[in-house]
């Protein structure tokens, strides 16, 4: 009964966390929506073999045995040069009915092609299962059902774009929940900072303190089902407008839709929601049991207390915590911190600390602040702010999500992408870069023949290398063959930390830094990318890097990769004449000296650069700028409804102030510039966030001998930053408004 009489009368405080969790109960539904459509995708027909009952396929899998526990399992990796269906096995399968092939699936020379000598990646059988498997054993995939989608030339493509779909939106999902935490326990704090005199009179008139927590958690729960129930309707309404976000974007395939029947998104967001709005308020609740008869008889707008034992204690925890985890990558596995998933979740450690400790930190940032606050005005303010500690900290708490948030994702991603753009132009030694179209073999030769004497020129095909780490693991490294290591030595700035590019042969490798074993002269086993066992001998080691400084063999460890990139370099190296005769020659070379199954592509090394730069993702950008737009809502309700209860409870300071002989403006600007100094407060604390996490990619960089250099998100900041004062300013002149 008591609890239903104060959320009639209480309703308009508790605003704000009915907002906060019903749109986080509508974000984590809408999610969970997406989320439901790419784990179950819809069944679709085979495109390229819809008319065949069997498909046999090449292998494209690497199966090798690793340790596990005291026992063996098997482990695998998708081959980077899948096998072909090979010339015998074609001519058993035409014994058993029609094969045909269907459209190329572009795995380069002779995909697709059905001849008697094989090559075929694929084809497809007019015959009996049992037939077919019976024919094929282990030399081959035998496919059926759906299953013969997998050599669709969309497979791979619409795979990868549910693997981001479900990176994007459990991401956002996860920062939805973190912050709709966030803000409401910040605002239950306040709540209860604000109730202090009429928790006091309630314990005064008989009220145990388990009584009057009960009452808040009553709220809380009422709160929860409300709000959590109107955030999945919410979340159902805004699903079918995400999945078009993410299909118009390009993140998802274009057939990807809402599920029609799923439940479990709406369960998970619901009870999700009501157990935020109880968290949030637990905190607050236990605060509120411990208010003694006496606080009913206070009328002290000082804050005192502010701080209690244990917040210090779980804020300094957080806090070291944070920055030990921060250390401790940074000493053992500096690569970590470059990581999307590390980067993306570092962060709320920090802000959660913090803001748990922001009472303690409120008075000397606000004192600092509020030095150039000139006149009566000015001292007024920064008195205020500085004496109500926790109305500035509840108000500047959602800046600080909003503005560390925006700082660390965007900041590090683009730290960790103009790292790499950097480090691939000191690797590129080339004047030019001759590319050919996807799939098709490019002639070295030809390229050769066209610049003459007068260039270094070296080809390199795409592959890959697999290595078993430390028995337990099959770990599969990007790698590039080269026709000629001397040339390439030349024409690239490798970074080698030991031994000699130009010893590369076809029984040695390059490796870098990461692998387990990387010791010049050392043997390690490896498969290449078409399956084949082999060990090689360590040439020369490459520094870590951001992790794409991979591997290098020979043509002859391709793995069945075609060359696809040759690179030119002019000598001497800077002399006008020469590049302009070496540009003319590509530019204009006959097209019977190109390659038979494309046209050359010809750009100096800063357009390729340019054009193959690295960066960050779409999907990553999309989600992070969808967590920003979540936190920058979240930080307008919390923002708004803090201020709002804030002065509604000054209503009594504000009169006397009048009565002092300050006119209306003035207490206006009184009340305004308290909001925009802890709109400030929360800035600088969420800038010292920023800052600590940037560090750690920087440090980390440094460690991994990558270029090192820091990228601040200038442009979101400024407009975080804006629209939180815009907010402040315009509410707290509304509520200074309302008072008489």
């Amino acid at each position: 009964m008591l609890t239903l009489s104060s959320l009639r009368t209480r309703w308009a405080a508790l605003l704000g966390s009915f907002v906060a969790v019903l749109l986080g109960v509508g974000v984590m539904t809408a999610m969970g929506l997406g989320l439901a459509a790419s784990l179950d995708p819809p069944a679709r027909a085979p495109e390229r073999f819809g008319s065949s009952p069997v498909v046999v396929a090449g292998l494209d899998r690497l199966t090798v045995e690793v340790r596990r526990g005291p026992g063996t399992a098997e482990v695998s990796q998708k081959l980077a040069r899948p096998h072909p269906v090979d010339g015998e096995l074609l001519a058993e399968l035409r014994k058993l009915g029609p094969v045909t092939t269907g459209a190329a699936a572009g795995t380069g020379a002779g995909a697709g092609a059905a001849t008697d000598a094989g090559g075929a990646d694929a084809v497809g059988v007019d015959a009996s299962v049992a037939e077919v498997r019976a024919v094929v054993g282990e030399r081959a995939r035998v496919l059926t059902g759906d299953a013969r989608r997998q050599v669709d030339p969309s497979y791979e493509r619409d795979a990868e774009a549910l693997v981001a779909v479900n990176s994007l939106l459990g991401t956002a999902g996860g920062v939805a929940v973190f912050v709709s935490v966030f803000v409401t326990a910040s605002t239950f704090a306040f709540v209860v900072a604000l109730r202090r005199r009429e928790f006091g009179l309630l314990r005064m008139a008989g009220a145990t303190p388990g009584q009057v927590r009960r009452m808040l958690l009553g709220e809380a729960v009422a709160v929860g089902l409300v709000a959590s129930g109107a955030g999945c309707a919410l979340g159902a309404w805004g699903a079918p407008l995400l999945v078009r976000v993410l299909v118009d974007g390009g993140i998802a395939p274009t057939w990807f839709a809402v599920p029609d029947a799923v439940v479990w998104p709406y369960h998970a967001a619901f009870w999700t929601g009501v157990s935020v709005a109880l968290a949030g308020a637990w905190v607050a609740a236990r605060r509120a049991g411990r208010i003694g008869p006496v606080e009913a008889l206070r009328d002290a707008s000082v804050d005192t207390g502010v701080l209690p034992l244990s917040r210090r204690v779980i804020g300094a925890l957080l806090l070291v915590g944070g920055v030990g985890l921060l250390a401790w990558k940074l000493r053992t596995d500096p690569a970590e911190l470059l990581k999307r998933k590390t980067y993306t979740t570092q962060p709320m450690l920090l802000i959660t600390a913090v803001a748990a400790l922001a009472p303690l930190l409120v008075r000397p940032v606000v004192r600092l602040v509020g030095a150039a606050l000139p006149g009566a005005a000015g001292l007024l303010i920064r008195e205020n702010a500085a004496t109500s500690v926790r109305r500035t900290a509840a108000v500047a708490a959602p800046v600080l999500v909003t503005v560390a948030l925006a700082g660390s994702l965007l900041g590090s991603a683009g730290t960790v992408a103009g790292a790499k753009g950097a480090e691939a132009a000191a690797r590129t030694g080339a004047d030019f870069v001759v590319t050919g179209e996807a799939g098709a073999e490019l002639r070295e030769e030809a390229v050769r023949g066209a610049v003459g004497d007068g260039a270094t020129v070296v080809g390199s095909a795409s592959t890959a290398v697999y290595a078993v780490e430390e028995g337990t693991a099959l770990v599969r490294s990007e790698a590039r063959a080269v026709t000629d290591a001397a040339a390439l030595a030349t024409v690239s700035r490798l970074p080698v930390v030991a031994g000699d590019v130009r010893d590369l042969d076809d029984g040695s490798i390059v490796v870098n830094e990461e692998w387990e074993r990387h010791e010049v002269g050392q043997s390690v086993r490896v498969w290449l990318g078409d399956g084949r066992p082999v060990r090689l001998r360590i040439a020369a080691v490459l520094a870590e890097g951001t992790g794409d400084n991979g591997a290098y063999v020979t043509a002859a460890n391709a793995g069945g990769a075609v060359v696809d990139r040759v690179e030119v370099r002019v000598a001497p190296r800077g002399s006008g004449v020469e590049r302009a005769g070496v540009a003319a020659a590509l530019e204009g070379a006959p097209e019977g000296a190109r390659s038979e199954r494309a046209g050359w592509t010809v750009r100096t090394a800063e357009e390729w650069l340019a054009a193959n730069k690295p960066g960050t993702k779409a999907h990553t950008r999309l989600g992070f700028l969808v967590v920003l737009g979540i936190a920058l809502v979240y930080a307008g309700i919390s923002l708004a409804g803090t201020l709002l209860m804030a002065t509604s409870a000054r209503g009594a300071e504000l009169r006397s102030l009048r009565l002092a002989g300050a006119t209306r403006g003035q207490v206006r600007v009184v009340v305004v510039g308290e909001a925009l100094v802890a709109v400030v407060v929360g800035v600088l604390l969420g800038v010292a966030v920023i800052a600590v996490n940037l560090a750690g990619v920087a440090g980390a960089l440094g460690l991994l001998s990558a270029p090192v250099g820091v990228a601040v998100p200038w442009e979101v900041l400024g407009a975080c930053v804006g629209a939180c004062v815009a907010v402040g300013g315009v509410v707290a002149v509304t509520g200074a408004g309302r008072q008489r």
